[in-house]
């Protein structure tokens, strides 16, 4: 990835370093997660609201969702330095149904959601994330990126009713003139103070010196631009306890169960992804099932709180990460910095100019997408090519759980179909007579049909030996294979011998059974498969 290439020991945001590992706890690194905290705060803001807005939800809802989501999963979740909070990925799956039901109905969605979540932790689904190939992972982030660019343009429209777009963000009719050319300004000049700091000071986080500085100039001449307060108002008290109103019927449960499913998997793949990145930047690893555990803890407070629900920020986790945030001080400081804005902060917050915060978001963006990649694609095979392009598209144009779908299953089709060209044998003839077939590449559904053609059964002598020491038997699909190789043979009244077969195939083996010669240098591997024997068959439960 671009932000991990040619760099094994530190990272970069502009030229803000960032030291792998475990980090201890000192007053310097409190510090420097406090104030990582508050920078994640202020780019919270102007998202969440945008995110309630895609959702059909009051803007309290998506805040109080960035609050409480983000407190939990600091405080339990797998991976130190990961931000959570109300996203987009969510949000446009919640609308449909708070179009037609209602927003208690969206609440008791997620608290399902949550439920969901915290059961595929207990059941530690969350390890079949590794399944996920590094081809998808690059098409993820630079699917994201590309989403998160895309989110940002709209701030680049005159404040206006807020409408939910495919990104996520509220606006009118697009900027001209002096307000495009000032908007301009101000997000080049936070994204050069960001690039800058760091050369003059490390102090404070880069992104929190851009917000800073720029902040400062737009309120101190009076700028006429777009601000947080232009989105809404971001004034609330604190998140109520609030049991969702709707029947405990059946009818409910089926209204609520498929969007708590969806919910719950989009979720689950964005943060776990997310947490893959951030431990490829902090050299961690681990903590899967606990950051499920954690969503799910994190979503049914949040249902029963009044809040829309959400799951790992890759934008926000890179601030974060990049700004020195590594403890979970900075994921619980962001989260009350938020609370804070809303109960006495938000006549201030709300004078922050857009243009900052799109610019913090556009160094995210420059930092996250993996321009490597972009020079690999004539390197590397042409499946994986097309998977990253495919993954990123998919994202762009659907979401983030269709594209990892789409894109784990063309790879794995891949692999299954070049394991499958692999399966061929060496042939020859034994002084006795016999000819031997040494069978070599893995033996599955893919390469049964072309294991059964490698074997000439009319023109082959009487005695006929099928070594597997050079393959795999993987699957009931090749123990098909091998019984009806063995039934054309044993039809055509020529003798065959089995060799080199595991001692589970001997057991499920039924028509070859007699055919096979043990061997003490058998192999003691074990075939993917539960399927048992009935008499007589090869069959499967």
């Amino acid at each position: 990835m671009a932000f991990l290439d040619n760099l094994n020991t530190k990272t970069r945001f502009g030229d803000f370093s960032i030291a792998p590992g475990d980090t201890k706890l000192t007053p310097g690194q409190i510090k420097t997660d406090l104030l990582s905290g508050l920078t994640v705060a202020l780019a919270l803001v102007p998202e969440a609201v945008a995110f309630a807005f895609v959702a059909g939800v009051h803007p309290l809802v998506g805040l109080y969702a960035a609050f409480m989501v983000g407190l939990i999963t600091a405080v339990f979740g797998g991976r130190p330095g990961m931000i959570s909070g109300a996203t987009g990925a969510l949000a446009v799956v919640m609308v449909a149904l708070v179009a037609q039901h209602g927003v208690e109905y969206l609440f008791a969605t997620v608290v399902l959601m949550g439920l969901l979540q915290i059961f595929a932790g207990v059941m530690q689904w969350g390890k079949f994330i590794r399944l996920v190939p590094h081809p998808v992972m690059l098409g993820f982030v630079n699917g994201l990126a590309i989403v998160i660019f895309l989110a940002q343009l709209t701030q680049f429209k005159v404040p206006g009713s807020a409408e939910a777009s495919g990104h996520g963000m509220a606006g009118g009719e697009w900027l001209s003139g002096l307000p495009l050319y000032l908007m301009l300004g101000l997000v080049g000049l936070t994204m050069l103070i960001i690039w800058l700091a760091p050369r003059v000071t490390r102090a404070i986080p880069a992104p929190l010196a851009g917000i800073g500085i720029v902040a400062a100039i737009v309120i101190f001449f009076g700028l006429d631009v777009p601000r947080v307060g232009d989105l809404a108002s971001i004034e609330g008290g604190l998140p109520p306890f609030h049991i969702p109103a709707v029947p405990l019927t059946w009818e409910t449960l089926q209204i609520i169960l498929p969007y708590a499913v969806i919910l719950a998997a989009i979720g689950l793949i964005e943060s776990l992804l997310t947490l893959n990145l951030v431990g490829d930047l902090t050299n961690q690893r681990g903590g899967a099932s606990q950051e499920c555990i954690a969503q799910g803890v994190a979503n049914t407070a949040t249902g029963f709180f009044g809040g829309m629900g959400g799951c790992a920020m890759i934008g926000q986790s890179m601030i974060n990460v990049k700004s020195g945030g590594r403890t979970r001080i900075a994921g619980v400081s962001a989260a009350l910095f938020l609370l804070a804005f809303i109960l006495v902060g938000s006549s201030i917050i709300e004078l922050i100019p857009l243009a900052a915060l799109v610019g913090v978001m556009f160094m995210v963006v420059i930092g996250t997408f993996a321009w490597n990649s972009l020079k690999i694609l004539r390197k590397v095979p042409r499946i994986d090519a097309f998977v990253i392009l495919l993954v990123t598209v998919v994202t762009v144009m659907e979401d983030l759980a269709v594209a990892v779908v789409v894109g784990v299953i063309v790879s794995a089709l891949a692999y299954a179909w070049n394991n499958a060209r692999r399966i061929h044998a060496k042939t020859y003839t034994t002084p006795e007579g016999a000819r031997v077939y040494q069978v070599q590449g893995p033996l599955f559904f893919g390469s049964a049909t072309g294991f059964v053609e490698l074997f000439k059964v009319d023109t082959d002598p009487r005695e006929v030996i099928i070594d597997f020491a050079d393959s795999r038997v993987v699957d009931q699909s090749a123990l098909q294979a091998i019984e009806a190789i063995a039934q054309k043979y044993e039809a055509a009244g020529k003798r065959v011998q089995l060799r080199h077969l595991t001692h589970d195939c001997h057991k499920l083996l039924t028509k070859a059974g007699h055919l096979i010669v043990d061997s003490d240098d058998d192999p003691d591997y074990e075939i993917a498969t539960d399927y048992g024997v009935r008499t007589g068959i090869l069959g499967g439960h």
